[in-house]
């Protein structure tokens, strides 16, 4: 007959099991303190290197992307906001500077919003936000752009990054643009922002209806267009401010 485990192998097999639960726990612990060393060890030369580079990061757009490079290789964001960058905004004082910049795009959207009904290039908003910055507010990127309207979806104010026909533009209003006013954009980028019915029923294959049904909820519903109702070769033209050229 085979014979049962004995009482000695079953309490060596016991032991086995707590020494190696003991090992396994001090191995955490050991491994726990090793981490806690080593990012005490990055904080402290992230705060050597703010001190030191902290108005190069602010003014050099340049600069400012490798530093972003170098910290989104270790999985980390020191220009987010306090909530998401935690210490790292804190030790590097830039926090303030991300809102700062959001207060900034507000601005200029807002008082561009008559003209444009709140679609506004991302070239265009880039120029204006160095504007108003003024010769101290060092060089605006459209990546520092987007980073900073990401600090303002908490609002529900509608600022969104969209992408027309390769080019970003940034809209401000709570409004999704339709099809229809997608191609209409797209084409009057092309066209320097005046379009005919005509461009879309040739280039298209629009019907007049479905034309015109499309321009006139821009200009009467969305506000993202103006009527010259007397113009010189068409008779009736739409201008679009988000893509026209704007010197102001």
């Amino acid at each position: 007959m085979r014979r049962g485990v004995g009482l000695a192998a079953f309490d060596r097999q016991e032991q086995s099991k707590r020494s190696f639960a003991e090992l396994s726990s001090e191995l955490s612990r050991s491994q726990i303190e090793n981490l806690h060393s080593q990012l005490d060890q990055f904080r402290t030369a992230l705060a050597h290197f703010a001190s030191t580079h902290r108005e190069s990061i602010k003014s050099d757009p340049t600069f400012r992307h490798a530093f972003r490079q170098m910290c989104s290789s270790i999985g980390v964001d020191p220009l987010a906001g306090p909530r998401q960058g935690g210490w790292w905004a804190e030790l590097l004082g830039l926090g303030d500077w991300q809102y700062e910049l959001g207060v900034q795009i507000v601005d200029v959207c807002v008082s561009t919003r008559g003209r444009n009904g709140g679609l506004i290039e991302m070239s265009e908003l880039v120029r204006l936000v160095s504007k108003l910055r003024g010769m101290s507010g060092g060089g605006i990127t459209e990546d520092d752009i987007v980073r900073s309207i990401k600090t303002l979806q908490p609002l529900g104010a509608g600022y969104q990054v969209v992408e027309i026909d390769g080019c970003k533009m940034v809209r401000s209003v709570v409004k999704a643009l339709d099809e229809d006013q997608t191609v209409i954009l797209a084409i009057a980028r092309e066209k320097g922002g005046r379009v005919v019915e005509d461009d879309f029923i040739r280039q298209k294959g629009w019907t007049r209806d479905r034309t015109r049904a499309a321009l006139e909820n821009m200009l009467i519903r969305d506000g993202l267009c103006w009527l010259d109702a007397q113009d010189e070769t068409a008779g009736r033209a739409y201008w679009i401010p988000s893509a026209m050229q704007w010197d102001a």
